[in-house]
């Protein structure tokens, strides 16, 4: 299950793009489930596990991927951590949904926004009140207590 802590929390990793930077192994993207994140995100075909070809900015290293992907291979890879997925853009959120739905574990995310889900139905536990929302209507009534706010859970 995707759970979501929105507001500030000290358990997330906030600047995602340098832990990644710093932590990701060449190994992640032999995956086929990141390579067809890595298409969809960035537009961009993984040539060898250091060197991507972007649509938009050619052949570039790993390092160079966009921070939304950057945060999605970390989630997907490290899911017992929490990182700060306001730096994905909405184009991440149906892959953050199927992380959640493919991996063993829950998935815990930190939002500092409201990000669109899309108009299908999903399950989501917001941490902060602990409760489960099915669609963006339930999920913007509660996240919007909770954006500006700090969670001590």
């Amino acid at each position: 299950m995707l759970n979501i802590i929105f507001g500030e929390t000290d358990k997330a990793i906030y600047n995602t793009s340098v832990h990644f930077d710093n932590t990701y192994y060449d190994s992640w993207l032999d995956d086929k489930f990141a390579r067809q994140m890595i298409l969809s995100v960035d537009r961009a075909t993984v040539l060898s596990n250091h060197a991507v070809d972007s649509k938009a900015l050619g052949i570039i290293p790993v390092t160079k991927i966009s921070g939304g992907l950057k945060t999605l291979l970390l989630i997907y890879n490290n899911p017992d951590m929490i990182f700060n997925a306001s730096t994905c853009g909405d184009n991440c959120a149906k892959w953050i949904l199927r992380i959640a739905k493919k991996s063993e574990k829950d998935i815990t995310i930190n939002l500092r926004h409201i990000m669109d889900f899309g108009d299908k139905s999903f399950e989501i536990r917001i941490k902060n009140n602990d409760t489960i929302v099915h669609n963006m209507a339930e999920l913007v009534q509660y996240a919007g207590y909770f954006i500006g706010e700090k969670y001590e859970g």
